[in-house]
Parts: structure tokens; C-alpha cells; sequence
């Protein structure tokens, strides 16, 4: 029998589908949580491992120079904080993983480091953090910068930050915390130390001013793409994110992480990589096809926001090339992993022009498509040849796109026995550590 996979989900604290027939009133329960509240609890239903919100810190108006196409395709705004609304979806759910993003360029490492043990203690160790260094000009002008820092730097800047965050969450020992009535002593002060810290980019004292959560150290979530990046991720990550296109790149980027963690004195097993897919699900195979064709049909209107996404994320206004030519050489101080992997699409570089490019699918790890017990079996096959650790749900999100997975897909993999059909551990670390 094949070997459990972990399953996560990719969200937004931002408007999910609103336009179709059966999308109700969801531009409108999104903004207090509360749509969020329903499909991460129908999540909790599949025993999904966690929900990963992503995050940004700008509007953009790199495309074209103009705020329009983000504002109007509801894409970086407005989108909400959410760390608060990881302590609203603790309260209404018991076992499934809760991690948010907060960035190591702009938020002071000691903020960071109590705002997610707090979080850890209010949700019972289910909280996890998705390290990110940003990648936008726009979010570093909202931060006090004219520019953002150079691309390896911010990941040299986010070392020095993580161990800064993690010595915090470190400076209470065990049983550090008392309470005993008897003497009156609520913490005993020689188990808490200043963690005294002097580096390059960050000067702390510490220590941290409350106790440390459940996990001790929250988990850490990544999704190093570069070089500098996968090392990032191979140093500290208890989980990371992977952009891959077909099973042999899948396996690469996971055999590459894996390798790097034993280069960095880590056992590889103790790091979950998952990968993103949208699978399209329909009641047969056809149906499922047909489904999935409409989806890739570009309109005007997606190609708009395709691009206006790409401009976003490299920093670089896409609307200055000829769509009808091959996209020339660029060089980005933002996102390199992303640019690289838009260019890759298309084979040998420069064969493509700018419109084939955009309207080819977006990039996942494998186009899973069909019934739940067809797509059930395409995802044990990639995972047999690629060898862990698991998937990470995205695209479109609607109530009805959740159920589909929910009720359709995961039964369908539990009765192979490759989900889990209960939560074994109480913090979210545990969990990914069961198999």
C-alpha cells in the first residue's frame, strides 16, 4: 500500500470567488471572517493538515502604472492582516493547522516572535509562520524604504531574523512558568534569560515577555524557489511550499531540499515538501476535461490580470513589452522564482511570445483531472515517483470548489489509505511529523 501524503490549502485573507452563480454573498462574509470560518472548518472535516494564508503589503500599481487592474480584479487589495484571523478561526475549529505569513523585511523580529507565540498559546499549538522576505518595491515604500533590499540579502537579513525570533521563543525554560500558591511565585526568573543578541541587521535584548506556546517553536512554513532560497528553507522550514511543473522537477526540488538539510545537519524527514496543484473534479472523466478546458480558455481579461500578477511580483511593468514578440531578457530584484518559472513555460527561451506565454495554464505540479477515484489515483501515482510528501491545494475558492475536494476527492483517498482519516496529535508540528 502506497504511503500517506499530507494535504494543505492555499488561501487569501481576501474577496474569494464572487461572480458565479453559486458564490452567494461571498464578497460580503469574507471581510469579518466569518466565509473563512465555514471552509476551513468543511477543511478540518478532511483532515487537512493546515491552511496556509499568503500575504501582502501593497497595492500594486506596477502594471501599466496604475492601481486600476489590481482594485478591479480584487488581486494584492484590499486584502486583510491574517495573524488576527488566525485567533478567530482557533476559536471555531480543534485540530487543523493554522499558518499565516508575516515578512522578515519589514516587521521588528521580537513583534514577530511574540504575536505567533501568543497565537500558538490561543490556538493550543496549531499556529505556524510562513517565513517570507517580500519581494515588492511597493510594500518597502509603505515600510520606510525607497527600494527593497537586494534579493540574497534579504534572505542573509532573514537567517540573522529567524534565529533572533527563535532565540526569543527559546529564552523561557522549561518550567520557567510555576504558579505555585504555595510560595506565590508565578515565574521563576533564573529559568528566563535576555538572549542578548548583536548581529549584522538586528540588535535584541529580549527576553521575550510571556511564555512560549504548546509547539515551543511554531512551525515554520517556506517556499524557497532560488538557490538562496531552498537554502533558506533547508535550514529552518517544517514545511515548504514548491511551485514545480511535471513529476521529474517535482522529485528534483525534493531530493535537492533534502539533500540540503543533511548538508545542514537536519534529518530530511523532519521537513513536509508540498506541492501545488488545482485539481479539476466533475462526476466522469469528460466532464472533468470539458471542465477544464473552459478554465484554460484566456480571455482579455485574464490575460490582463496574468500579467498584472507577474508585474506585481518582479517588480517589472509587463505592459512595456509587445505581446505579439518574445519577452526579451529581464533581470528582477523581486521575485526571481516566479519570472523564471513564466519564461520557462515555453520551452527554449525566447521561442515564445509574451501572449502564448501568458495564456498557457499557470503552473502547477501536475494537471490532475478527472473523477475523485481518477484524480485519486494520478496523485498516488506522482507521489510514488516523486517520494513525499504531499499537496497544496489552490486555485479559484468557492464553498463549492471546497466541497468538491472535502466529499469527493478525500474520501476517495482516505479509502486508498493515502490521507488521514483522523488527527493523531494535538499541535500542527506533531501532525506533520505522523508520517
Amino acid at each position: 500500500m502506497a504511503n500517506k501524503f499530507h494535504l494543505g490549502w492555499f488561501l487569501n485573507f481576501s474577496s474569494p470567488s464572487w461572480l458565479g452563480q453559486f458564490d452567494g454573498n461571498n464578497d460580503e462574509s469574507w471581510i469579518d471572517g466569518e466565509f473563512y470560518v465555514d471552509i476551513v472548518k468543511m477543511m478540518e472535516r478532511g483532515k487537512f493538515d493546515f491552511v496556509m494564508f499568503e500575504d501582502s503589503l501593497m497595492v500594486s500599481d506596477v502594471h501599466g502604472g496604475s492601481m486600476a487592474t489590481d482594485l478591479k480584479y480584487n488581486m494584492y487589495a484590499p486584502k486583510q492582516d491574517p495573524l488576527p484571523l488566525m485567533a478567530k478561526l482557533g476559536e471555531h475549529t480543534k485540530h487543523i493547522g493554522l499558518i499565516a505569513t508575516a515578512s522578515t523585511s519589514f516587521y521588528p523580529p521580537f513583534i514577530t516572535a511574540r504575536m505567533y507565540a501568543t497565537l500558538d498559546n490561543l490556538t493550543h499549538g496549531r499556529i505556524g509562520w510562513n517565513v517570507v522576505t517580500s519581494s515588492e518595491d511597493r510594500a518597502a515604500q509603505n515600510f520606510g524604504l525607497d527600494l527593497h533590499y537586494e534579493h540574497d540579502e534579504r534572505y542573509e537579513m532573514a537567517d540573522e531574523y529567524v534565529e533572533v525570533v527563535k532565540g526569543l521563543w527559546n529564552s523561557w525554560d522549561p518550567g520557567a512558568l510555576v504558579r505555585d500558591r504555595e510560595t506565590g511565585v508565578f515565574a521563576d526568573h533564573t529559568k528566563v534569560h535576555p538572549i542578548d543578541h548583536d548581529g549584522k541587521y538586528y540588535k535584541v535584548r529580549g527576553p521575550l515577555n510571556m511564555m512560549p506556546g504548546p509547539q515551543g517553536q511554531p512551525t515554520l512554513c517556506q517556499a524557497g524557489g532560488s538557490p538562496r532560497g531552498r537554502a533558506f528553507a533547508a535550514k529552518h522550514a517544517n514545511t515548504i511550499i514548491c511551485s514545480a511543473t511535471g513529476v521529474s522537477e517535482m522529485k528534483a526540488y525534493r531530493d535537492d531540499i533534502r539533500a540540503r538539510m543533511v548538508e545542514a545537519g537536519r534529518n530530511p524527514d523532519d521537513c513536509k515538501v508540498l506541492f501545488v496543484v488545482s485539481p479539476v473534479l466533475d462526476e466522469t472523466d469528460e466532464l472533468a476535461q470539458a471542465k477544464a478546458a473552459r478554465r484554460a480558455v484566456m480571455t482579455p481579461e485574464g490575460m490582463d490580470v496574468a500579467l498584472a500578477h507577474l508585474s506585481a511580483l518582479t517588480n517589472v511593468d509587463f505592459t512595456q513589452f509587445d505581446l505579439d514578440a518574445p519577452v526579451p531578457e529581464i533581470t528582477t530584484n523581486g521575485h526571481r522564482t516566479t519570472l523564471e518559472a513564466f519564461l520557462r513555460k515555453g520551452g527554449d527561451a525566447g521561442t515564445k511570445t509574451l501572449r502564448e506565454l501568458a495564456s498557457m495554464p499557470s503552473l502547477n505540479a501536475v494537471p490532475f483531472v478527472g473523477t475523485p477515484a481518477t484524480v485519486a489515483q494520478q496523485m498516488q501515482d506522482a507521489m510514488e515517483q516523486v517520494g513525499g510528501d504531499g499537496f497544496l491545494i489552490s486555485g479559484a475558492l468557492s464553498r463549492q470548489a471546497v466541497a468538491e475536494i472535502v466529499d469527493g476527492l478525500v474520501p476517495e483517498l482516505q479509502r486508498r489509505g493515502l490521507a488521514r482519516t483522523e488527527y493523531t496529535h494535538a499541535t500542527l508540528k506533531d501532525n506533520l511529523l505522523a508520517f
